[in-house]
């Protein structure tokens, strides 16, 4: 049984070689992120290797640029980690000079002098907490709340009841889009986003044939959260920096409540933080970690995400085979339960839902094994994956940037090839598609949704229900 929700793998030192790369998209990896926040100087020489994989192994692969945002950092730490002792004094300050067991750079001078005494410091998604005990024009002076207290470089800042409003693109997140363009990358991963302004400026720098993810991380973002769905392509429910913002135990609720959401609208949405955290260090998960993904995908996640796990963990195939076989449980056993997860799709009288909405209750038919999806621009593909139907969904694009776009939706299996001049075009090349799965025989029914006129995005006003071999 094939997965039909998506693996994201993030990039990192653990999985840059070739050999590494492609033992996982074996195992079921179907999209790479690059994490912005860190250094990314090599990272096209990898994409080579992911796009040489790609040809061998004649699937399309995604690609997505996670920007860093106004997301806060601490500075770099000498040796790249240091221990900080419980209840030592500890200061954060406008020196950019590498950290030490003493200080590091806090490099966001607005937010260092809105600091009081009282106030706390969540360092690396809220793992280590610091007090604010005296201040100056330059620096905090703070003493460490934790135990086992690890600094590394470039790690997140979080300040609990400190409101900071953005709406803007920073200058490095407009370079990294540039070059993000330039390598290749088929979504833009938008950080730390409060509504939908973001959005609408990086629509404006980005082509056409990317896509916009949008991370949920704070209460901001949850109180314009129809705007932001509207707005963008998927929503990533960021649950590390979410849970620092709105607490730990409202969480499960809000994601539940984001994915029913995305449902309604016919946008994707993908679960990501800490789905394997054990796996960084140990070669087996914990069972709550199981039950964690299986969750996500009861629930009606497009994708579930890795992150440190691949990036720098000491066992990335062994979380990747985890989290496919758990996929694989959780999807099987919804099949034999169907009625218990029917999802809702809202049409709001749009003609092209409405088509595509009929194209999933046709699949109910037995004999049906397949749905042929002619997408030029990939929003015919994005709405049948919303669907969710029984059945595989072949998609088919001219533009090789939609179709390894669309790679990382639900259920689809995405194909680069020419686009249809005309009705018997259409048949000439479904034919030849259907012909390359096993699993479609003579006799059986695919349905073959396209626009008319041809070539034309956004047109979804066509269904043939075709009998193979006829």
């Amino acid at each position: 049984m094939e997965k039909k929700a998506k693996i994201i793998a993030t990039l990192g030192p653990s999985i840059y070689k070739e050999t590494e790369l492609k033992k996982i998209i074996e195992i079921g990896v179907d999209a790479f992120r690059i994490n912005f926040s860190h250094d990314t100087r090599n990272i096209e020489k990898v994409i080579k290797k992911i796009r040489n994989i790609e040809k061998i192994k004649r699937k399309q692969i995604a690609i997505i640029a996670d920007l860093q945002g106004v997301k806060l950092r601490i500075g770099k730490i000498e040796n790249k980690q240091v221990k900080i002792k419980y209840n030592q004094n500890f200061i954060f300050d406008n020196n950019k000079a590498a950290g030490n067991e003493k200080r590091v750079n806090f490099p966001h001078p607005k937010i260092l002098n809105k600091l009081k005494k009282g106030n706390y410091i969540l360092i690396d998604d809220g793992k280590y907490s610091f007090l604010v005990i005296s201040k100056s024009k330059n620096k905090i002076i703070t003493k460490c709340k934790s135990e086992n207290c690890l600094l590394s470089s470039y790690k997140s800042i979080h300040i609990p009841k400190l409101d900071i409003s953005f709406s803007s693109l920073t200058k490095k997140d407009k370079k990294d889009i540039k070059y993000a363009k330039k390598i290749g990358c088929n979504w833009i991963a938008l950080s730390y986003i409060q509504n939908e302004k973001l959005i609408l400026e990086t629509r404006k720098l980005i082509n056409n044939d990317m896509g916009i993810i949008s991370k949920i991380e704070n209460k901001h973002a949850l109180k314009n959260i129809k705007k932001i769905i509207n707005a963008t392509d998927s929503i990533m429910i960021a649950r590390g920096d979410l849970a620092i913002d709105i607490g730990h135990s409202e969480v499960p609720k809000v994601q539940l409540s984001l994915i029913k959401e995305c449902s309604k609208l016919s946008k994707s949405v993908i679960v990501a933080t800490q789905m394997l955290d054990s796996m960084i260090l140990n070669n087996t998960p914990t069972r709550a970690e199981i039950n964690d993904i299986a969750t996500a995908i009861f629930q009606g996640a497009d994708a579930v995400m890795l992150s440190a796990e691949t990036a720098v963990g000491k066992f990335p195939k062994n979380a990747v085979s985890v989290m496919s076989k758990t996929i694989i449980s959780s999807e099987k056993y919804k099949k034999q339960h169907i009625e218990d997860f029917k999802n809702s799709v809202i049409t709001n009288r749009d003609p092209v839902k409405s088509i595509l909405l009929s194209v999933k209750d046709i699949a109910y038919n037995p004999d049906v094994k397949a749905i042929i999806v002619f997408s030029n621009s990939g929003k015919s593909a994005k709405l049948v994956s919303s669907m969710r139907p029984a059945v595989k969904i072949i998609t088919i694009s001219p533009n090789i940037n939609i179709s390894r776009q669309v790679s990382l939706l639900w259920g689809v299996q995405s194909i680069n090839s020419r686009d249809a001049k005309d009705w018997k075009d259409m048949m000439k090349i479904s034919r030849q598609i259907i012909g390359k799965f096993k699993f479609i025989k003579k006799n059986d029914f695919v349905i073959i949704t396209a626009g008319l006129p041809f070539g034309k995005a956004g047109m979804t006003n066509m269904i043939r229900f075709y009998k193979v071999g006829s």
